[in-house]
Order: C-alpha cells, then structure tokens, then sequence
C-alpha cells in the first residue's frame, strides 16, 4: 500500500503540473486511463520463459490483467511531432510462462508498481492523418516486483517484498482521436531490466485519453494559437477571422463588411449590374456607365441624366445638357449671335448687314473654295469631302443677297471635247443644284459648262491638268 500511495501521489502531482503549465500548442496535455496487462514470458529467456517476442498475443496463457483503472500517464506535447510523457501502473501478476507440462504457469497475485517516463514521436503528420496517430518511444522508468517462486531476491521464497529495478522502455502505441479531445489509445511497451532479480517484460495498456490546455478565447472553435484573429469569433475557412456578410471574403478584407458583395469589388454590391461597385455608384438602383460613376446617360452627351436637363437630346454640358437654340435659324447660335432674334449672317455674328455686292477679296475666297471641290472620277457626283466647301461657299452667298452668280465649270483636255463639254455643264449644275437646295434662290443663280475651252494652265502636264479641272463662281452684273 505504501508504494500505491506513491503512486496516486505522483500522479497527482504530474495532473496538477499539467494544469498550471504554459500552453502553446492546441491542447498540448494529455491524460491517458485505462487498463495494463503484464507479460513476462516472450523476454528471450530460458524456461519457463521464451524467446523474444515467442506467443507474443497469447493473452490468455501469459498476460496478467488487472481489469480496472491501472494506468494513468500525462503528456504535453513539446513540438516537431514529440511529446514528453510521465506515468504509472499498478498490477497483479497471475503467470508466469510456462513449462513442458503446462502451457500457463501460475503466481499468486504478485504485486506490480511502475513509474515511467519516455519521449514519443508521433506519426500523425507524417503520414496525413488526424485520426490516426502512431507513435513510437524511447524512455526508462522503475518497476516493483513482488518476489515470488520465479522471483525471488531475500533468501526466504515467497518473503512479500517489492523488488524494484530501473529499466529501459521502448514503445509502440496507436491513438485513434474521436474528436479534438477525446481519443482510444492501445500501446506495447518493452521494459529491459539490467538486474537478475527483475525480470524484463512487457507491458500492455489500453483506455482513454484526453487532450487538453489549448485556449480558444472567442469560442469559435479555432484555437487562439491558429486564430488570426483571435477575439472575435471567425471561420477556419478565414483562421478564425469573420466574414459578417457571408459573401466569402473575410471582414478586414471587405470594404463593404455588413452586405454580401463581390470579390472584384473588394466585397462591395453591385445592385445595378452596371461593373460599378455601390459603394463607388452614385446611382446604384440604376445601371449606368463607369466614365459618370453608374449614373445613366441616355442622349450620350456626356452629363448624366440626373443632371441633364435634356436628357432625351444631346447638348454639352455648359448648358446643363441641351443643344444651343438658334432662335433666328440664321446659322449663329444664340450664344455666339449679337442679334439671336433677328435673322443676321455669320460674317456679321448673327445680324443682319445692309446688302453690298462682295468684294474682290470675297469673290477670291468663293473661288478659292470652288476650286477645291472634289468630284468623283469622270462623274458629276460630289466626294464626301467636298460638301464642307460646298457649305461654306453657300453661307458666303447668303451675306449678299441681292448678287447674283454664276457657277462655271471648266475640264482638261483628256478626252474628246465632246464628253468633256457634257461632264462641265453637269459638274457646273451639280454646283449650282446644291445652293439651290440649301436656300440659295435660282433666280440668283447661272450655270454653264466650258469643257477644255479656257485652260489656266498647260494641259501636258499633271499639275496642269489638275488646276484645269475647275469650277468657277463669278459675280454677274
């Protein structure tokens, strides 16, 4: 009873260390309970013993088990896959191998003490498993041994001491975790004895154990060691960070933490679908354009229609949107006319001018346009080009209404005289068509066609042949 009562003290005390201890590892104390049983017959001795590891499960003839709490160890894992572990067990030994005559010799419940320790390197990690954990260890301790007939150390068999010796341990054990903290655990361990009157044996256990020390201080499952954030309970998806909003991006990474967004809005909504997220859309309930913040633009003029005060109608934005009025319709817009109520001309910044014939510098700017009107090849028919010379030559003619005009047309010489004769009168009326069409009265206006007639410039060359093809406006008296 004296060393039981050793026992139960150290155990005590080994459990209280495992309490107070600094933990940093998830659950680095473990306890283990359970059952032991003693073999001391495949030891590699003569009989009534056998060699090594000889009916090594041979349960029934050659274990001792005592078939209640007998073993309690604790252990605290100290990193890179090692653990340290103390313990002790308590036994009676009922065989003791066996002989030619019996295969299960018998001792009378012989008391059995031991204190162990050993380090253990467990296998877990290393072959991928959270389940599973093999372990293997190294370690010595000190057994007691009841003397009895195959035992005996006094002179006197059978005299009830305890023999005790220090031994050498080797282990192999096996740990299945049902949960984070609760597991099953079976272990064989070799116990070498250097002295005669302690036999070597192995010792067999089986029971619980309980891992525990690790803190999770917001409670959110994640222990505080592998919780990034650990105060506020998170997801093991995030290490224990939160993700409030559900939308999969953890709260320190989303901008927009109380609504479910969108990771390439950083988290953020984008209710109108518009690829603005709401918290940088000025008009989130509506699908708008990036250039103007998600806000809509209906006309396309570039201001939004909250602020477009035309919003079916292009203008700029200098007049909130709408297109400039030209209340006169003489072509000078009100913001540029000096007389926005009175028909003017451009020439005079919308008003009107007393009618005067124009001037030779105003004829030699007509002409100049006139000669740079492009017709397509061989035709009468205007390059698209041309019609903003033609624009200008018809806003020139409606300064000096009371002139009248005549539009002539001139070719080169390639070509019989004859086509080139029909292609100037048409070139000549395809001129003096369009002014008419754009509010030049016919009653103002001549055509005639030339042909080759009056060259400007020599016909044998390019250059020359270019600037005889022509078209000429003259003031008519």
């Amino acid at each position: 009873m004296k060393n039981l009562s050793r026992l139960l003290f150290t155990m005590l005390l080994l459990t209280s260390m495992g309490n107070v201890m600094a933990q940093n590892e998830n659950n680095p104390w473990a306890i283990n309970f359970g059952i032991n049983a003693v073999d001391v017959y495949p030891v590699g001795e003569n009989m009534p013993q056998g060699d090594y590891f000889d009916e090594f499960f041979n349960a029934e003839d050659h274990w001792s088990i005592l078939p209640s709490l007998s073993t309690i160890s604790v252990s605290k894992y100290v990193g890179d896959n090692f653990s340290v572990q103390a313990g002790g067990s308590l036994n009676r030994l009922t065989k003791w191998g066996e002989n030619t005559s019996n295969p299960s010799l018998g001792v009378s419940d012989l008391a059995y003490y031991a204190l162990d320790a050993n380090v253990r390197y467990h296998l877990g990690e290393v072959i991928g498993s959270k389940k599973l954990d093999p372990a293997i260890g190294i370690g010595g301790g000190y057994t007691w041994i009841e003397e009895g007939t195959y035992n005996t150390f006094s002179t006197v068999a059978g005299s009830n001491n305890a023999v005790g010796a220090g031994t050498l341990n080797a282990s192999l054990g096996l740990t299945y975790w049902f949960s984070d903290n609760i597991g099953l655990f079976v272990e064989s361990k070799y116990k070498h004895s250097f002295e005669d009157y302690l036999t070597k044996h192995f010792q067999h256990s089986a029971g619980l154990t309980v891992r525990f020390g690790g803190t999770d201080t917001d409670g959110d499952g994640i222990y505080d060691k592998n919780d990034a954030c650990p105060d506020v309970p998170g997801l093991e998806a995030f290490n224990g960070c939160p993700d409030a909003d559900g939308d999969g991006i953890e709260d320190s990474k989303d901008t927009c933490p109380e609504v479910a967004g969108l990771a390439e809005f950083n988290g953020c909504p984008d209710t109108d679908g518009d690829g603005v997220s709401d918290n940088n859309d000025d008009c989130p309930q509506v699908k708008g354009l990036k250039s103007l913040k998600g806000c809509p633009d209906a006309d396309g003029d570039g201001v939004t229609d909250a602020k477009d005060k035309c919003p079916s109608e292009a203008g700029p934005a200098a007049n909130s949107g709408c297109p400039w009025p030209d209340t006169d319709g003489d072509g000078v817009l009100d913001k540029d006319d000096n007389c926005p109520k009175v028909v003017g001309t451009v020439a005079n910044k919308g008003c009107p001018e007393v009618a005067a014939a124009p001037t030779q510098v105003v004829l030699d700017k007509l002409n100049s346009y006139a000669k740079t009107i492009l017709f397509d090849t061989g035709k009468s028919s205007f390059r698209s080009e041309t019609f903003s010379v033609l624009q200008s030559i018809t806003a020139i003619l409606k300064e000096y209404p009371e002139s009248n005009f005549t539009i002539e047309g001139h070719t080169d010489s390639v070509g019989s005289k004859t086509s080139n004769q029909t292609l100037s009168d048409s070139r000549a009326n395809a001129v003096m068509a369009y002014l008419i069409e754009n509010g030049i009265s016919s009653q103002r206006l001549n055509a005639y066609g030339f042909g080759e007639d009056y060259p400007i410039d020599s016909n044998t060359t390019k250059a020359g042949r270019f600037n005889n093809r022509r078209v000429e406006v003259k003031l008519r008296k």
